[in-house]
Protein backbone atom coordinates (compact mmCIF):
# COMPACT_ATOMS: atom_id res chain seq x y z
CA UNK A 1 0.00 0.00 0.00
CA UNK A 2 2.84 2.67 0.51
CA UNK A 3 4.67 1.56 -2.82
CA UNK A 4 6.52 4.31 -4.58
CA UNK A 5 3.95 3.79 -7.11
CA UNK A 6 0.89 4.46 -5.44
CA UNK A 7 2.09 8.58 -5.02
CA UNK A 8 4.01 8.82 -8.51
CA UNK A 9 2.56 12.29 -9.39
CA UNK A 10 2.77 13.60 -13.05
CA UNK A 11 1.78 17.84 -12.81
CA UNK A 12 0.92 20.09 -15.89
CA UNK A 13 1.62 23.14 -14.10
CA UNK A 14 -0.13 25.93 -16.38
CA UNK A 15 -0.20 29.31 -16.54
CA UNK A 16 -4.22 29.07 -16.59
CA UNK A 17 -4.55 25.37 -15.03
CA UNK A 18 -2.79 22.84 -13.01
CA UNK A 19 -3.49 19.32 -13.59
CA UNK A 20 -2.37 16.17 -11.30
CA UNK A 21 -2.62 12.77 -12.63
CA UNK A 22 -1.77 10.04 -10.72
CA UNK A 23 -0.93 6.57 -11.65
CA UNK A 24 -3.94 4.11 -11.35
CA UNK A 25 -6.23 6.93 -10.41
CA UNK A 26 -5.82 9.43 -13.56
CA UNK A 27 -6.21 12.85 -13.53
CA UNK A 28 -7.82 13.63 -10.28
CA UNK A 29 -7.18 17.73 -10.04
CA UNK A 30 -7.80 20.36 -13.25
CA UNK A 31 -8.38 23.83 -11.44
CA UNK A 32 -7.22 27.01 -12.17
CA UNK A 33 -3.66 28.54 -11.15
CA UNK A 34 -4.53 31.09 -8.75
CA UNK A 35 -3.94 31.26 -4.85
CA UNK A 36 -6.12 33.76 -2.52
CA UNK A 37 -3.59 35.00 0.39
CA UNK A 38 -4.27 37.48 2.96
CA UNK A 39 -2.06 40.90 2.84
CA UNK A 40 0.44 40.63 5.01
CA UNK A 41 0.43 37.41 6.91
CA UNK A 42 0.01 35.34 3.52
CA UNK A 43 -2.19 32.97 4.82
CA UNK A 44 -4.03 31.10 2.10
CA UNK A 45 -7.36 31.65 2.28
CA UNK A 46 -8.27 29.78 -1.02
CA UNK A 47 -6.83 27.68 -3.94
CA UNK A 48 -7.69 26.87 -7.43
CA UNK A 49 -11.32 27.58 -8.96
CA UNK A 50 -12.53 28.75 -4.96
CA UNK A 51 -9.66 31.44 -5.97
CA UNK A 52 -10.34 32.02 -9.29
CA UNK A 53 -13.75 33.87 -8.35
CA UNK A 54 -12.36 36.02 -5.90
CA UNK A 55 -9.61 37.61 -8.97
CA UNK A 56 -10.43 41.02 -9.12
CA UNK A 57 -12.88 41.12 -6.73
CA UNK A 58 -11.29 41.17 -3.34
CA UNK A 59 -11.01 43.41 -0.26
CA UNK A 60 -8.11 44.92 0.84
CA UNK A 61 -6.84 42.55 2.71
CA UNK A 62 -6.74 39.71 0.52
CA UNK A 63 -4.80 39.02 -2.66
CA UNK A 64 -5.47 36.73 -5.35
CA UNK A 65 -2.11 35.46 -7.39
CA UNK A 66 -1.91 34.49 -10.36
CA UNK A 67 1.76 32.65 -9.24
CA UNK A 68 2.34 31.40 -13.42
CA UNK A 69 3.19 33.45 -15.77
CA UNK A 70 4.18 32.32 -19.59
CA UNK A 71 4.20 29.18 -18.42
CA UNK A 72 7.09 29.55 -15.42
CA UNK A 73 6.95 30.56 -12.35
CA UNK A 74 6.28 34.72 -11.41
CA UNK A 75 5.76 34.30 -7.84
CA UNK A 76 7.92 30.68 -5.77
CA UNK A 77 6.00 30.99 -2.45
CA UNK A 78 2.59 31.28 -3.78
CA UNK A 79 3.45 28.25 -6.38
CA UNK A 80 4.77 26.29 -3.83
CA UNK A 81 1.47 26.77 -1.61
CA UNK A 82 -0.98 25.78 -3.99
CA UNK A 83 1.21 21.85 -5.34
CA UNK A 84 1.55 21.70 -1.47
CA UNK A 85 -2.70 22.40 -1.54
CA UNK A 86 -2.91 20.14 -4.25
CA UNK A 87 -1.30 17.35 -2.98
CA UNK A 88 -2.80 17.17 0.32
CA UNK A 89 -6.42 17.12 -1.36
CA UNK A 90 -5.15 13.76 -3.42
CA UNK A 91 -2.58 12.03 -1.04
CA UNK A 92 -4.60 12.25 2.18
CA UNK A 93 -3.27 8.94 3.25
CA UNK A 94 -0.12 9.53 2.18
CA UNK A 95 1.11 12.51 4.18
CA UNK A 96 3.97 10.50 5.52
CA UNK A 97 4.89 9.24 2.50
CA UNK A 98 6.84 12.30 0.00
CA UNK A 99 5.70 11.78 -3.83
CA UNK A 100 7.69 11.18 -6.88
CA UNK A 101 6.83 14.09 -9.75
CA UNK A 102 7.38 14.63 -13.12
CA UNK A 103 6.55 18.14 -14.19
CA UNK A 104 5.82 19.33 -17.68
CA UNK A 105 7.82 22.71 -18.44
CA UNK A 106 8.18 24.53 -21.85
CA UNK A 107 11.34 23.79 -23.46
CA UNK A 108 12.15 27.97 -23.81
CA UNK A 109 12.60 28.69 -20.24
CA UNK A 110 16.00 29.11 -18.87
CA UNK A 111 18.08 27.02 -16.30
CA UNK A 112 17.19 29.32 -13.60
CA UNK A 113 13.49 28.93 -14.18
CA UNK A 114 13.71 25.59 -14.43
CA UNK A 115 15.69 25.44 -11.22
CA UNK A 116 12.68 27.30 -9.55
CA UNK A 117 10.28 24.84 -10.76
CA UNK A 118 12.43 21.99 -8.95
CA UNK A 119 12.42 24.06 -5.99
CA UNK A 120 8.99 24.62 -5.60
CA UNK A 121 8.23 21.27 -5.63
CA UNK A 122 10.67 19.75 -3.70
CA UNK A 123 9.25 22.88 -0.79
CA UNK A 124 6.17 21.39 -1.46
CA UNK A 125 7.00 18.02 -0.45
CA UNK A 126 8.28 15.99 -3.10
CA UNK A 127 10.79 13.02 -3.17
CA UNK A 128 11.74 13.21 -6.04
CA UNK A 129 11.52 15.52 -9.32
CA UNK A 130 11.99 15.39 -12.67
CA UNK A 131 11.36 17.79 -15.60
CA UNK A 132 10.11 16.97 -18.92
CA UNK A 133 9.72 19.31 -22.10
CA UNK A 134 5.61 19.90 -22.80
CA UNK A 135 5.64 18.78 -25.75
CA UNK A 136 7.21 15.59 -25.14
CA UNK A 137 4.56 14.93 -22.29
CA UNK A 138 2.04 16.18 -25.05
CA UNK A 139 3.01 13.25 -27.44
CA UNK A 140 3.31 10.49 -24.70
CA UNK A 141 -0.03 11.62 -22.94
CA UNK A 142 -1.85 11.62 -26.73
CA UNK A 143 -0.83 8.45 -26.98
CA UNK A 144 1.72 9.36 -30.38
CA UNK A 145 4.19 6.61 -30.99
CA UNK A 146 7.47 8.88 -30.46
CA UNK A 147 10.04 5.79 -30.24
CA UNK A 148 8.96 5.12 -33.83
CA UNK A 149 11.84 5.71 -36.26
CA UNK A 150 9.29 8.34 -37.72
CA UNK A 151 8.92 11.65 -37.80
CA UNK A 152 6.08 12.68 -35.43
CA UNK A 153 4.93 16.74 -35.15
CA UNK A 154 2.91 18.24 -32.07
CA UNK A 155 1.81 21.22 -31.55
CA UNK A 156 0.89 22.21 -28.03
CA UNK A 157 -0.88 25.77 -27.18
CA UNK A 158 -0.80 26.48 -23.31
CA UNK A 159 -2.09 29.68 -21.41
CA UNK A 160 1.34 30.79 -21.62
CA UNK A 161 3.15 29.01 -24.19
CA UNK A 162 3.04 27.89 -27.74
CA UNK A 163 5.51 24.75 -28.00
CA UNK A 164 5.89 22.88 -31.54
CA UNK A 165 7.83 19.45 -31.66
CA UNK A 166 9.24 17.18 -34.13
CA UNK A 167 9.59 13.85 -32.06
CA UNK A 168 11.74 10.46 -33.49
CA UNK A 169 12.92 8.21 -31.45
CA UNK A 170 11.68 8.98 -28.21
CA UNK A 171 13.74 12.22 -28.51
CA UNK A 172 12.90 16.32 -30.27
CA UNK A 173 14.39 16.31 -33.46
CA UNK A 174 13.02 19.63 -33.72
CA UNK A 175 11.55 21.94 -31.13
CA UNK A 176 10.20 26.05 -31.41
CA UNK A 177 8.42 27.82 -28.37
CA UNK A 178 7.21 30.93 -28.43
CA UNK A 179 5.82 32.62 -24.82
CA UNK A 180 2.36 33.27 -26.62
CA UNK A 181 -0.84 31.52 -25.84
CA UNK A 182 -4.27 31.49 -24.53
CA UNK A 183 -3.55 34.38 -22.00
CA UNK A 184 -2.49 36.24 -25.10
CA UNK A 185 -5.98 35.47 -26.93
CA UNK A 186 -8.08 37.16 -23.83
CA UNK A 187 -5.37 40.05 -24.38
CA UNK A 188 -6.10 40.52 -27.59
CA UNK A 189 -9.83 40.71 -27.39
CA UNK A 190 -9.24 43.43 -24.84
CA UNK A 191 -7.50 45.66 -26.90
CA UNK A 192 -9.92 45.33 -29.76
CA UNK A 193 -12.71 45.78 -27.51
CA UNK A 194 -11.59 48.90 -26.15
CA UNK A 195 -9.95 50.31 -28.81
CA UNK A 196 -12.83 49.55 -30.97
CA UNK A 197 -15.59 50.57 -28.84
CA UNK A 198 -14.05 52.18 -26.08
CA UNK A 199 -15.22 49.41 -23.72
CA UNK A 200 -13.14 48.05 -20.92
CA UNK A 201 -13.30 44.56 -20.05
CA UNK A 202 -11.92 42.14 -17.77
CA UNK A 203 -10.36 39.00 -18.80
CA UNK A 204 -12.99 36.90 -17.23
CA UNK A 205 -15.28 38.86 -20.13
CA UNK A 206 -12.62 38.01 -22.38
CA UNK A 207 -11.87 34.71 -21.91
CA UNK A 208 -15.74 33.64 -22.23
CA UNK A 209 -16.12 35.53 -25.44
CA UNK A 210 -13.34 32.86 -26.51
CA UNK A 211 -14.40 29.99 -25.52
CA UNK A 212 -18.46 31.23 -26.76
CA UNK A 213 -17.87 32.54 -29.93
CA UNK A 214 -13.73 32.74 -30.70
CA UNK A 215 -13.07 31.43 -34.13
CA UNK A 216 -9.95 31.22 -36.00
CA UNK A 217 -11.84 30.65 -39.62
CA UNK A 218 -14.96 31.60 -41.58
CA UNK A 219 -17.77 30.03 -40.09
CA UNK A 220 -21.43 29.64 -41.91
CA UNK A 221 -23.43 31.40 -39.05
CA UNK A 222 -22.47 34.63 -37.22
CA UNK A 223 -22.95 34.28 -33.49
CA UNK A 224 -23.47 37.31 -31.13
CA UNK A 225 -22.43 37.75 -27.10
CA UNK A 226 -23.74 40.60 -24.80
CA UNK A 227 -20.86 41.76 -22.69
CA UNK A 228 -20.97 44.17 -20.02
CA UNK A 229 -17.72 46.44 -18.79
CA UNK A 230 -16.65 49.94 -18.44
CA UNK A 231 -17.22 52.74 -20.70
CA UNK A 232 -13.23 54.01 -21.69
CA UNK A 233 -15.06 57.90 -22.00
CA UNK A 234 -17.25 58.20 -19.54
CA UNK A 235 -16.49 55.73 -16.81
CA UNK A 236 -19.97 54.35 -16.33
CA UNK A 237 -21.08 50.49 -16.93
CA UNK A 238 -22.53 49.88 -20.55
CA UNK A 239 -23.55 46.79 -22.11
CA UNK A 240 -22.22 45.59 -25.74
CA UNK A 241 -23.13 42.95 -28.64
CA UNK A 242 -20.23 41.43 -29.78
CA UNK A 243 -20.04 39.15 -33.00
CA UNK A 244 -17.75 36.11 -33.39
CA UNK A 245 -16.13 38.26 -36.94
CA UNK A 246 -14.90 40.85 -34.73
CA UNK A 247 -13.48 38.23 -32.20
CA UNK A 248 -12.31 36.34 -34.93
CA UNK A 249 -10.30 39.84 -35.91
CA UNK A 250 -9.20 40.18 -32.78
CA UNK A 251 -7.35 37.09 -32.43
CA UNK A 252 -6.26 37.62 -35.91
CA UNK A 253 -2.86 38.60 -34.84
CA UNK A 254 -1.42 35.92 -32.48
CA UNK A 255 -3.22 33.06 -33.90
CA UNK A 256 -0.96 34.38 -36.99
CA UNK A 257 2.10 34.06 -34.89
CA UNK A 258 1.78 30.87 -34.06
CA UNK A 259 0.99 29.47 -37.91
CA UNK A 260 4.41 31.25 -38.54
CA UNK A 261 6.13 29.55 -35.56
CA UNK A 262 4.78 25.99 -37.08
CA UNK A 263 5.87 27.07 -40.46
CA UNK A 264 9.36 28.11 -39.39
CA UNK A 265 9.06 24.21 -37.72
CA UNK A 266 8.71 22.30 -40.64
CA UNK A 267 10.89 24.18 -42.60
CA UNK A 268 14.01 23.16 -40.47
CA UNK A 269 11.95 19.57 -40.04
CA UNK A 270 14.79 17.11 -42.05
CA UNK A 271 13.04 16.08 -45.55
CA UNK A 272 12.53 12.69 -44.28
CA UNK A 273 10.70 13.31 -41.31
CA UNK A 274 8.76 16.25 -42.96
CA UNK A 275 7.83 12.71 -45.20
CA UNK A 276 6.47 11.59 -42.61
CA UNK A 277 4.64 14.30 -40.92
CA UNK A 278 2.98 15.21 -44.23
CA UNK A 279 1.33 11.50 -44.36
CA UNK A 280 0.41 11.38 -40.71
CA UNK A 281 -0.43 15.03 -39.43
CA UNK A 282 0.52 17.02 -36.72
CA UNK A 283 -1.23 16.71 -33.90
CA UNK A 284 -2.65 19.14 -31.46
CA UNK A 285 -2.86 19.17 -27.75
CA UNK A 286 -3.41 22.39 -24.81
CA UNK A 287 -6.38 24.53 -24.09
CA UNK A 288 -5.49 27.21 -26.57
CA UNK A 289 -5.90 24.44 -29.68
CA UNK A 290 -9.76 24.23 -28.92
CA UNK A 291 -10.16 27.05 -30.45
CA UNK A 292 -12.89 26.98 -32.77
CA UNK A 293 -11.54 26.52 -36.42
CA UNK A 294 -7.88 26.60 -35.83
CA UNK A 295 -6.51 22.78 -36.88
CA UNK A 296 -8.53 23.99 -40.15
CA UNK A 297 -6.62 27.32 -40.83
CA UNK A 298 -3.14 25.45 -40.20
CA UNK A 299 -4.13 22.80 -42.23
CA UNK A 300 -4.62 25.19 -44.78
CA UNK A 301 -2.06 27.35 -44.44
CA UNK A 302 1.02 24.47 -44.00
CA UNK A 303 -1.12 22.07 -46.38
CA UNK A 304 -0.42 19.46 -43.61
CA UNK A 305 -2.99 17.06 -42.09
CA UNK A 306 -4.15 18.53 -38.46
CA UNK A 307 -5.56 16.22 -36.22
CA UNK A 308 -6.72 17.42 -32.35
CA UNK A 309 -6.24 15.04 -29.56
CA UNK A 310 -8.54 13.14 -28.18
CA UNK A 311 -8.20 14.93 -24.53
CA UNK A 312 -6.07 18.04 -25.44
CA UNK A 313 -5.84 19.75 -22.07
CA UNK A 314 -4.86 16.51 -20.35
CA UNK A 315 -2.16 15.31 -22.80
CA UNK A 316 0.79 16.77 -20.93
CA UNK A 317 -0.61 15.99 -17.55
CA UNK A 318 -1.01 12.23 -18.82
CA UNK A 319 2.08 12.40 -20.42
CA UNK A 320 4.20 13.38 -17.24
CA UNK A 321 2.30 10.83 -15.63
CA UNK A 322 3.50 8.31 -17.38
CA UNK A 323 7.29 9.05 -17.87
CA UNK A 324 8.67 7.09 -14.97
Amino acid sequence: MFGSSNSDIGIDLGTCNTLIYIRGKGIVINEPSVVAVERGTKKVMAVGADAKRMLWKTPGNIIAIRPMRDGVIADLESTEKMIRYFISRVLPRYRFIKPRMVIGIPSCITEVERRAVEESAYKAGAREVMVIEESLAAAIGADIPIFEPAGHMICDIGGGTTEISVISLGGMVVTNAIRLGGDEFDEAIIKHVRSVHNLIIGEQTAERLKIEIGNASPDKTIEKVEIKGTDAITGLPRRLDIDSVEVREALKDPITQIIDEIKATLGQTPPELAADIVERGIVMTGGGSLLKGLPKLISKETGVPVILAEHPLDCVALGAGKYF
